[in-house]
């Protein structure tokens, strides 16, 4: 047997080796074969009018040659061996036609059509399958539409930006068409019924996920509000001057330790642990993470020319409030740039109600509101859906109506139809007048009207010494509606559909329905409350300060003597800018002024009693309103407490703390200031565990776990402002 010499050994590892990373690396270094990516496949459908791209890999340097009939182009691979044609545009045309790219080998695709191509992405409204839609079986039966045709993007988060994926193309028949987007299909089917032409999807969407993983870099870097989010993503970039800094700093501080840690092991002494890798250069690998599935799903298609796009998402962001208009923004710039073929189409699906456990319902309609805020991004379109909901059901299987809704604001904007009635009805001017508030609206279609034939639903109205927003009479007058309420005289604002379960009745003429919307100017919440002019402050807090010594921002209790009510206003604002507030008055239960307030034990204030002609105002529905309640109760203290309810009040658990509450030992324990309604078994506010300060308990109206009033949460650290406002009505 032949010896090989050491050189010989060398180069023959370095070749084996290389011949293995090669494989892994790059399969097509290891082959040399002409490869197109895994979405260029037999029954794809090509963008019309748009110049036809088509690229691979092969070997570096090999010559390239596709053509689609007698239209021809001609490629030379680069050192890495890719390449790229681009063949003249072609009308729409349902006649087959192949695509052929030769090089050493031959790759031939057949039965390609060439027609309207649209990216359908999102979470999983999106990915919502035909064969879980309404009707399944009889649309799925029905579905011979040889010229629709599908593909699905793989499930695939990535750290960097991806060049294939494999997904290849459906033809829509009975037998492939319960697997289809069914948003995107019901949307399919009516352009190809208008329009005579093949529809191509491609459907990259992935359920459960949020915006920021589908959004590229440089949509983040043109968004203000997100800066941070761009400096995270910068920051694990290699080659950025960020990544390269921090590496460096971390390559010498390693050194530093690796020279330390050789003097340490010839003289036979401790040394600390290495240096951590820094976490702020670790990759973004998961699909919950920044920029990773527009890397592993979106990238490899930004070559393909398409028409538009039709997003389905927002579940998963719905708490963020007006942050997610600036997340729209970065995410449809953001594509636009990579595409770069312009300000294509972008229409998305407003998510429908839903009753997200025991959140305000207020926090899904400021989502709502931010939803609709993205339509002053240009060339995009909102389909309402809060008539087809399934308010305990996330999925509402009804996707035949989004996707009619969706084809038609493109049949109205890209496709010459403009007489079709695509948007749903808006505001478009708001008047006081007699006390009343008259909105005018666009987009009507003729005269509202309402589902049920009932008046119109879902409107409130708010002005001073309103008592907060109270329903209003709603009447139509044509393309307008006229706002009445006997609680409110003198009207400032109104808003409609401003609750997560909220299912209006009113449509335009043509049936679509109107999102939730609000105008005008909100008197201040303490203004908006009958009878808060007659009193007068005591002490404020600023509940950010609670602890072991209660200092007060403001204390009057010196200033004032006879008092014969007491009133309490608290403020929770939290992380995404909800605001809850409560106001809650009494006849007086002390005359000691001192003993209102946080019950301290140097305030010496010790109640469980019931109170008399408690009147609540609260900002929202998660709070009974009313006047002259009368099974009103509190419970201050600064002891320790149970709920075996000693003094046995009706309806009050014995086990669960509630209204019931039992105070004991050590007098200076936890400490509790609870309001509560007890016919409504609702707690109007607690503040307990104050010494605790951002461990303390906050809440207004019930807490949704077992104990409601609020104690055990230590939830206050989540509230980004807090306040209470002591208030008492002096005798005149």
């Amino acid at each position: 047997m032949t010896q090989l010499g050491s050189r010989s050994r060398s180069s023959l590892f370095a070749a084996i080796a290389f011949s293995f990373f090669a494989s892994v690396l790059h399969p097509l270094l290891a082959h040399a074969d002409v490869k197109l990516p895994g979405f260029f496949t037999d029954h794809m459908v090509l963008q019309q009018e748009k110049p036809i791209r088509v690229w691979g890999w092969a070997e570096p340097s090999e010559n390239i040659e596709v053509s689609i009939e007698d239209d021809r182009a001609t490629a030379i691979a680069d050192d890495q061996g890719h390449w790229m044609v681009e063949l003249p545009a072609r009308p729409a045309s349902a006649d087959p036609v192949a695509i052929k790219v030769k090089g050493k080998n031959e790759v031939q695709l057949t039965d390609i059509l060439v027609g309207e191509v649209w990216l359908c992405s999102g979470q999983s409204n999106m990915e919502w399958r035909v064969q879980s839609s309404v009707n399944a079986a009889e649309e799925i039966a029905s579905a011979n539409f040889p010229q629709i045709r599908h593909m699905k993007v793989p499930r695939v988060p990535s750290p960097v930006a991806m060049d294939d994926a494999p997904a290849p193309w459906q033809v829509c028949s009975p037998e492939t068409v319960g697997q289809f987007t069914a948003a995107g299909y019901f949307m399919a089917r009516r352009l190809h019924q208008e329009l005579n032409v093949p529809i191509g999807l491609v459907n990259s969407s992935w359920g459960g996920t949020r915006i920021e993983p589908w959004t590229p870099p440089v949509g983040f870097e043109g968004v203000e509000e997100l800066k941070d989010i761009s400096e995270s993503v910068t920051q694990r970039t290699p080659g950025s001057e960020p990544f390269e800094s921090a590496l460096r700093g971390h390559l010498q501080s390693t050194k530093a330790w690796v020279a330390k840690a050789e003097a340490a092991l010839a003289k036979n002494t401790f040394i600390e642990p290495a240096p951590a890798y820094p976490s702020s250069l670790t990759p973004f690998t998961s699909h919950g993470q920044p920029t990773t599935l527009y890397n592993g799903m979106i990238h490899p298609l930004i070559h393909m020319p398409i028409r538009g796009a039709i997003w389905y998402q927002g579940e998963a962001n719905h708490r963020e409030g007006m942050l997610y208009t600036a997340k729209m923004r970065a995410l449809i710039e953001g594509w636009r740039a990579k595409w770069n073929q312009g300000p294509f189409p972008f229409y998305f699906v407003q998510i429908a109600p839903y009753h997200y456990g025991d959140e305000s319902g207020s926090v899904l309609a400021k989502f709502w509101e931010a939803q609709t805020a993205a339509l002053a991004i240009p060339n995009t379109g909102m389909v309402v859906t809060n008539d087809i909901a399934t308010v305990n059901d996330i999925h509402p299987p009804n996707k035949q109506d989004v996707g009619k809704r969706l084809a038609d604001l493109a049949l109205h904007h890209d496709y010459g139809k403009t007489d079709l009635i695509a948007h749903s009805p808006v505001l478009d001017s708001m008047q006081t007048e007699d006390g009343q508030l008259r909105l005018r609206f666009k987009h009507t279609g003729g005269n509202l009207k309402t589902s049920d034939g009932e008046s119109p639903d879902w409107f409130e109205i708010i002005g001073p010494d309103s008592g907060g927003f109270q329903t209003a009479n709603a009447k139509i007058e044509g393309n307008e509606i006229v706002l009445s309420s006997p609680k409110v005289q003198q009207p400032t604002a109104m808003r409609f559909g401003w609750d997560k379960l909220a299912e209006p009745n009113l449509r335009g003429a043509t049936g679509l329905p109107l999102s939730t919307f609000r105008a005008g100017e909100v008197p201040e919440f303490a203004q908006t409350v009958p009878d808060a002019a007659e009193y007068e402050l005591v002490y404020e807090l600023d509940l950010s300060k609670l602890g072991s010594e209660i200092q007060y921002d403001v204390d009057r209790h010196e200033a004032i003597s006879d008092f014969d009510r007491v009133a309490y206003l608290v403020s929770l604002e939290d992380a995404s800018g909800n605001v809850k507030s409560v106001f809650v008055s009494m006849n007086a239960f002390t005359d000691d002024i001192a003993k209102i307030g946080i019950p301290t034990v140097d305030a010496n204030a010790k109640f469980q009693q019931s109170v008399e002609s408690m009147n609540v105002y609260a900002s929202d529905n998660s709070v009974s309103s009313g006047n002259e309640i009368k099974n009103g109760r509190i419970e201050f203290w600064p002891n320790n407490y149970s709920p075996n309810n000693a003094a046995k009040v009706p309806g009050a658990s014995g086990t669960a703390f509630d209204f019931g509450d039992d105070p004991g030992m050590p007098v200076d324990g936890y400490g509790c200031m609870q309001v509560h309604n007890v016919d409504a078994r609702q707690t109007v506010f607690a503040i307990n565990h104050w010494k605790q300060g951002p461990g303390a308990d906050l809440g207004i109206g019930n807490h949704s776990g077992e104990h409601k009033d609020w104690t055990f949460t230590s939830n206050a650290a989540q509230y980004a402002s807090k306040k209470l406002q002591v208030l008492v009505r002096p005798v005149k």
